[in-house]
Parts: structure tokens; sequence; C-alpha cells
């Protein structure tokens, strides 16, 4: 019998934990960022550790209505906000979003925070928004029509989608291998998934009890998910991933421009 696992609650305690230790992906920028911002100076991170194509966002961002989609930590929301934009953090971590409330605090800047499942934006009305951000996190939820389908709804007509997501690729190798000797040992089969490959005790052995569950997505969701929806895909991009050893192989991530048609 297939194991049931709640992964929105799953993933929040994870999360919340990650904050306390300090992820990368926790990490809030420094006031002197924000005020690089405000002076026009700034960029933000989509894939990878480098800056998004500035030309995929709005040449002025002042006045705009920004939805940093299940990207709390304190990063991409407050640069935006300094660079003008009216922006709102969405994200399912209490922790995450914390993060952003304390940048917020501290730098001066007018930026919401909503707590919720990135499947489930019901606390938007219809185009709500003239830009979703959403970085790499796609991967901690099961199902990806419903994410795109919401995006699409709450995005004006002539919106913009930015969607950073992991190359389903990544998830074929052996984690153990991977990582201990940096040995590419194929041993999943995709689409994978944390719940399905391995039992909760397995898990817990492997990557711990705690940590956040994972699926991967064929591109067919990804892609193939966001035109589904109704997206007009405009531009495209990937980027390495240095610190995993398959990045000196393929490109660990993938990202996509979409625009709603109008």
């Amino acid at each position: 019998m297939q194991e049931i696992v709640d992964a929105g609650a799953h993933n929040r305690a994870a999360w919340d934990k990650y904050v306390e230790e300090g992820s990368e992906w926790s990490r809030p920028v420094s006031a002197e960022d924000v005020e690089r911002a405000r002076r026009g100076d700034w960029s933000i991170v989509l894939v990878g550790r480098e800056p998004v194509d500035r030309s995929w966002l709005p040449a002025d961002l002042t006045g705009k209505d920004v939805l940093c989609l299940a990207s709390g930590g304190g990063q991409q929301g407050p640069i935006l906000a300094a660079a003008g934009a009216r922006v709102t953090v969405f994200d399912n971590s209490p922790r995450q979003l914390g993060q952003d409330q304390m940048v917020a605090a501290r730098d001066g800047l007018e930026l919401r925070t909503v707590l919720g499942d990135m499947r489930d934006l019901s606390a938007f009305g219809d185009g709500a928004f003239d830009v979703v951000f959403q970085p790499v996190s796609n991967l901690f939820v099961p199902d990806l029509a419903p994410v795109w389908r919401e995006c699409f709804r709450v995005l004006r007509p002539g919106g913009t989608l930015l969607a950073g997501f992991l190359n389903p690729d990544v998830y074929l190798f052996d984690h153990e291998a991977l990582d201990a000797r940096g040995e590419l040992v194929v041993v999943h089969k995709l689409p994978y998934s944390d719940v399905t490959q391995y039992s909760a005790e397995e898990r817990a052995t492997k990557f711990g009890a705690d940590a956040a569950l994972e699926y991967s997505h064929t591109l067919t969701e990804q892609i193939g998910g966001q035109l589904g929806a109704g997206f007009v895909i405009t531009g495209f991009a990937e980027a390495p991933d240095h610190s995993n050893p398959s990045g000196q192989y393929m490109s660990s991530y993938f990202a996509t421009l979409a625009v709603k048609p109008g």
C-alpha cells in the first residue's frame, strides 16, 4: 500500500528547520543590498546562483504588483520592493516569511507576506499581479497542474511568470554515491519521488527524518503544464549547479519566461 503523506505540512516543518539551521536559501539580503536596489542597482536569482536576465522583468518596477511565489527567505522579495514594486511574498514556511518580515522592518520596506501552499492561491483575486516570480521550489509539491492554473489566474493579461525548476535528470542518480564519491550511478526511474522511492524509515536513514520531501517532474509537467494553463513561453534558460558533482556534465536548472496573453 502506498504511503500517504501530507507534503505541504511535512515540508512546512522542514523549511522552518532549515531557517533555524541557516540554509543558503534562508539568508536575508543585507541592508547594503537593499540600499543599492533603491538606487536601481540590483539583481535577484531565479535559478542557480547567477542573476536572472533583467530583460525578463519590467524595465521599471515602480508600482508593479509582484507575487514572489514560494519565495520566502528574505532574498528576492525585499530587493524587488526596494526597486519600487508592490511585493507580496507567498510561502509555505512561517519562518521563511519571517526573514522577509525582518528585512522589511529593518529597512523600512512595504512588503506583504502570506502563508500558504503554492497550489492554492485563493487568497488572491483574479488578475491581481503583473509578475509572478517563482524560483526553484516546485520540487516540493507532488502535482504541478494546480500551480500553473493558479499562476495564470492571478496574473493580469500581459502579465509574466518567471519560473525556475530542477532538471529532472538530476534525480536519476544515487544520492549517496554522488555526495560521497562524486559518482554518477543511475538507480532511479523518472519521475522520481522521495515518497514512492523510499519508505519513511529509509528516508530517515538516507536524508534525515526531517528533510523536505522532493518530487521530480517531467518536462511535460513543467513546460507542457504552463502551455496547457494558457501561457505562451517566450524565454528559456539553463544554469549549472557547481556544488553538485553532476553539474559538470549537465545543466542542473531550467528557467522559463511565460506570458499570459491579453
